[in-house]
């Protein structure tokens, strides 16, 4: 999915990947019972944060990254009927390397 939003400073847009609607016992989960996800894709970055030179400091993560953030970091959008998440850096916790 081609994302035309370019974040700002060290932000990144997240497309957040929703859990199983079914449990391992195979029973199916309602909407109210699912938990946020917390995982996700990077599909655009922002150029970084600048230092007290005004030098840019490069994002630890990079477009295609899947990635855990924090539960109720960032900022929610739907741009097409896809939900995204705006986050800063600082709000993922890891980069998942399969």
């Amino acid at each position: 999915m081609a994302v035309n939003l370019k974040p700002l400073g060290n932000r990144v847009v997240v497309e957040p990947q929703e859990q199983e609607e079914k449990t391992s016992s195979g029973l199916f989960l309602p909407e109210t019972a699912k938990e946020k996800p917390q995982k996700g894709v990077v599909l655009s970055i922002g150029p970084g944060e600048r230092d007290d030179e005004g030098k840019r400091i490069a994002l630890d993560v990079k477009v295609g990254d899947m990635v855990l953030y924090a539960k109720y970091g960032g900022t929610e959008i739907k741009i097409d009927g896809k939900k995204l998440l705006i986050l800063r850096e600082s709000d993922i916790l890891a980069v998942i390397e399969e």
